[in-house]
This record gives structure tokens, C-alpha cells and sequence, in this order.
């Protein structure tokens, strides 16, 4: 467990307190934070360093994207829902676990840096990158909120031109769209994105009888790998009703400008959008740390403790916590482990503080839940596989249960678009020189 070790004072502080800095304010960050201020109670300083200022709710990300969502709706701020905490608004570029201080750049390029006598390293993951000709230059990700909203400008204005494109084969390859890897949001982005170009094309009389194409790959054998054979059979059906090309076993063996070559068949297929959901890595941010990884994870132990370093905790993607559910293994980069190790790491920092008693991580999952757009959803909550209307109502009281603000407006929302129209117009807030894939914002805790 954690122990107690003596603190360093910071001369900035100003004040005989304990400093607990967290890094990373997404799920695994922003529910540690949550439940030192509630633990400590004014006991020690606590200073949350996040390159955003808003805790950012991804799982609702694909609904930003077809403007289902109003994109502030996901976004919580900091300075709201996390009262007591200093705020620093950079990016880490270094942590010194001998001098215990960390280093960072702010959005303007000014830099700074802070002492710690306690350290909880949250900093999610990005974007999952593979050796793939052309993807970096072609593809976009999907891993924050300015990829969102301009991939739903990207959709309307390929519809757009294909309203007044004259040649056919231009038509048809601005109304083709190709999305790899068939995980949580891969399959929403899919099956979200079909149904809301449909609705853009029928609102243009030159392509009345055109229905967008939309191809899902992913190189394992079923849709959503993961979940249950059920599950997976109910969102691959949904996929295919909707007009879906589902392709499991293949993925892109190459990206060009105006095309995609995939694996196998050498097949190429016209197209201007390659949507990137392969998956997700550590932020590289814990690799230069010095400290022992494993697969780019830092190594912990299940009270989530860096060996020799017990005034380190690390939660969530970075962190490669024994499973000990599966005796062997890390626990699985998922919104659920990195929110209930986040309120673990809370709870042991603030006991090596002496207020309460350490634990150890064991949890198992309480299923999941995936969001398909309409009525449909799949979800096998406790182990019950749903699907339809109940799986819709399970997987929204999920999210709404979940989030830590702003739940009243995404019910609003929700309910707005079940009895009106999508305004479908491109906003240009976000250019794509703004969202390269292989830097795109990504801390998810």
C-alpha cells in the first residue's frame, strides 16, 4: 500500500500543507481530484494540470459528430465541478521523480513548474497509430472534441459536393465513407454516421435516389470484439439494416488522397473520408518518465503504488494495473476501470496523508453499454444482454448516471432531436490542419 513519506515543502506555496498534484482531468483524473477535495477536506493543496479546461465525456463523442449533441453538453468545466483545486491549464512535458516536480507548457507557450509530496498520474492515452502507408497523412481521428465537430462539417460538405458534382464517380466517392476498427466507437461512429448523411442527402433534390456508402473494417472476426456474441450479433445487425458494409478480417492496406487500398483483395475503393477508430496507446508522456512500464503502461501494484516510489500512484490508461480478476493480466483501458482506480487512487493518497485506510483495486465489470442512434443500442448490463428500446434506456441512464455535470441539456437534446429536424450546416470552426491524427487531444484517464 501506499506509505506515508516525508514531504518536501514547496516554497511557492505559501502555506504548511501537503501538495497533491494530479495529471490528467479525464475520467480516471477528474474522479481522483473529486474524491481527494472530499477526503482531505482543506487538508492539503490539491493542483490538477490538464491541457483542457473542461473534463471531456467521450463515450458521447459520435453524437457530437452527427449533431445529436451540442458539443459543450460533453464538456464539463474544470473550474465548476472541481471546487477547492488550483487549475493549471498545459501540457506536461516532464516529471522529475528525484527532485519531485512537474514541468509544463501552457496553450500561449509559456511554461511553468511545480513542487509535489504527492503524485497521481492520470494522463489517459491517444490516438493507436499502425504502420499503415498514408493513414497519418489521410486519415482522421476521432479522440476529442475538434475532430468531432470537424468531421461533422467534413460529412456535410462531402454531401454537399456531391450534390453538384457532375461526374458520377466523383458523386459516388464523396458519398462513400470508410471507418476502421469495429470496437465502442468505431460501431457508433458507423452506425450513427450513416443514418445523419441519409438524412443530408435526402435534403438535396440532385441526389434523390443516392444512398451514402459507409464501410466498417476491422481486421478481428466480429463487429465489437469485445461484448458478448449477442451483443456483437445485435449492433452487427443494426449495422447492415441501416446499409452498412461490414468487413471483418480486412482493414486498409494503404491511404491515398482520393482512395483506399485494403488488405487481401487490393481492392481500392474512391473515397475522400477515412475515419480512424483503430484504438487507442498510453500517452507517451509515461514513458520518458524513467519509471518501469509494461506495453507503454507504468507498472503498479493493485493499490496502484510505482514499486520504490510509493508517493506515485497511476490510474487508469497509463496505468497497467493487476487484474486480479484475470490473474496475469492488466486491467482493460476502459472509461469504467479508469473512474473506479481513479476514486481508488484518492482514497490510498489520501490515507499515506493519514486520513483513512488504504485498499486494493479488484473490480469487476458491470457490463457495457453501446449507443447505435434512434431506438437503437446494445447493452448487457449486470450480464443481461438487451437490445432495442430497453438497451436505448439503459444505455442513456447509463450515460446520464455517469456524467458529472451538464445531465439536464444532453436530455434536452436528446429529446429535441427525437421531434425535430438536424441543422446540417457546416460551422468551419475547425480546420484539419487542426487535428492531425498522430497529435490529436486525447486524455481520457
Amino acid at each position: 500500500m501506499v506509505r506515508k513519506v516525508r514531504r518536501k515543502p514547496d516554497p511557492a506555496a505559501g502555506e504548511d500543507l501537503p501538495h497533491v498534484v494530479v495529471v490528467g482531468a479525464g475520467f480516471a483524473g477528474h474522479t481522483a481530484v473529486r474524491g481527494l477535495v472530499r477526503r482531505l477536506r482543506g487538508r492539503a493543496r490539491i493542483t490538477v494540470i490538464d491541457q483542457n479546461d473542461h473534463f471531456l465525456y467521450l463515450p458521447l463523442l459520435p453524437e457530437v459528430a452527427v449533431g445529436t449533441l451540442e458539443p459543450r453538453r460533453i464538456a464539463v468545466p474544470l473550474a465548476q465541478s472541481l471546487h477547492g483545486v488550483d487549475v493549471v491549464l498545459g501540457e506536461v512535458r516532464h516529471i522529475d521523480v528525484d527532485e519531485r516536480t512537474v514541468a509544463w507548457t501552457d496553450p500561449e507557450g509559456g511554461s511553468g513548474q511545480v513542487t509535489y509530496d504527492r503524485l497521481v498520474l492520470a494522463a489517459g492515452s491517444v490516438n493507436k497509430l499502425l504502420p499503415v502507408p498514408g493513414v497519418a497523412e489521410y486519415a482522421h481521428g476521432f479522440r476529442g472534441l475538434p475532430e468531432a465537430l470537424y468531421l461533422r462539417d467534413h460529412l456535410t460538405r462531402q454531401i454537399e459536393l456531391a450534390a453538384t458534382a457532375r461526374d458520377p464517380a466523383e458523386k459516388a466517392a464523396r458519398c462513400t465513407f470508410i471507418v476502421v476498427g469495429a470496437g465502442y466507437t468505431g460501431t457508433e461512429v458507423a452506425a450513427q454516421g450513416v443514418s445523419f448523411t441519409a438524412e443530408l442527402a435526402r435534403a438535396h433534390p440532385a441526389l434523390r435516389g443516392v444512398s451514402p456508402r459507409w464501410m466498417l473494417l476491422d481486421i478481428a472476426k466480429r463487429v465489437l470484439p469485445e461484448l458478448d456474441e449477442r451483443l456483437s450479433h445485435t449492433a452487427d445487425s443494426v449495422l447492415r439494416e441501416r446499409g452498412v458494409d461490414v468487413r471483418t478480417g480486412q482493414s486498409v492496406a494503404e491511404a491515398l488522397p482520393t482512395c483506399v487500398r485494403l488488405t487481401d483483395t487490393d481492392e481500392e475503393v474512391p473515397t475522400h473520408t477515412l475515419i480512424w477508430c483503430v484504438g487507442v496507446r498510453p500517452d507517451p508522456l509515461v514513458q520518458d518518465i524513467g519509471l518501469p512500464t509494461e506495453r507503454g503502461r507504468l507498472v503498479v501494484g493493485t493499490d496502484l503504488a510505482v514499486a520504490g516510489h510509493p508517493e506515485i500512484v497511476a490510474c487508469g490508461d497509463v496505468a497497467a494495473v493487476p487484474d486480479v480478476t484475470r490473474p496475469g493480466s492488466a486491467t482493460p483501458m476502459t472509461a469504467q476501470h479508469a473512474t473506479r482506480q481513479g476514486a481508488l487512487a484518492a482514497r490510498n493518497v489520501a490515507a499515506s496523508l493519514g486520513h483513512g485506510t488504504p485498499r486494493a483495486y479488484k473490480h469487476s465489470d458491470l457490463g457495457f453499454v453501446v449507443g447505435l442512434g434512434g431506438t437503437d443500442a446494445a447493452a448487457n448490463p449486470l450480464g443481461v444482454p438487451l437490445s432495442g428500446l430497453p438497451a436505448t434506456a439503459v444505455t442513456r441512464g447509463y450515460h446520464l448516471l455517469s456524467m458529472p455535470g451538464n445531465r439536464i441539456r444532453v436530455a434536452a437534446d436528446w429529446l429535441l432531436d427525437a421531434v425535430l429536424p438536424r441543422q446540417a450546416v457546416q460551422l468551419g470552426v475547425v480546420r484539419g490542419q487542426h487535428v492531425p491524427l498522430e497529435t490529436g487531444p486525447a486524455r481520457t484517464g
